[in-house]
């Protein structure tokens, strides 16, 4: 089954990273697949975005200056108003146990970089129809 070009249409996501590349990779993509996208250079960034206009989804880098990837998912969990704002973590430090660790700090789920275009529409849906609130309307592409 192909993946529509509409399956993120009406969705808000924000996409964090400082490396310019993974930053344009993933904004591109997510827009091709209809998401209204914003981004973000490092947690503090994302912060003030996410008090502007909150996001659906968040994925975010691990390793940035100002407030990397930890910060800002420590800072979303104190606040009452984001501590259920699912968001996935995006690291090029792909360790045993990280997938876990970012699960424990409170991420919703753990994808690994370098983004590979022709998968990470895919990846990214296998990930977001664990989250319930996204399960119903993403489950006919569970096989995809």
């Amino acid at each position: 089954m192909t993946i529509p070009r509409t399956i993120l249409e009406g969705w808000d996501v924000l996409v964090v990273d400082d490396e310019p590349d993974s930053l344009e990779v993933a904004a591109r993509l997510l827009r091709h697949y209809g998401a209204s996208v914003t981004t973000a250079i490092n947690g503090q960034e994302a912060l003030d975005a996410i008090k502007l206009s909150r996001p659906r989804v968040v994925i975010s880098d691990l390793s940035m200056p100002v407030l990397d990837g930890w910060g800002l998912i420590y800072e979303l969990k104190l606040n009452r108003a984001t501590i259920d704002l699912p968001v996935i973590a995006l690291t090029a430090h792909a360790m045993a146990g990280d997938r876990q660790r970012a699960i424990s700090a409170g991420f919703h789920n753990y994808l690994v970089k370098p983004l590979t275009p022709a998968t990470f529409i895919k990846d990214l849906l296998h990930l977001l129809i664990e989250i319930p609130e996204f399960a119903e309307s993403l489950k006919e592409y569970s096989s995809v």
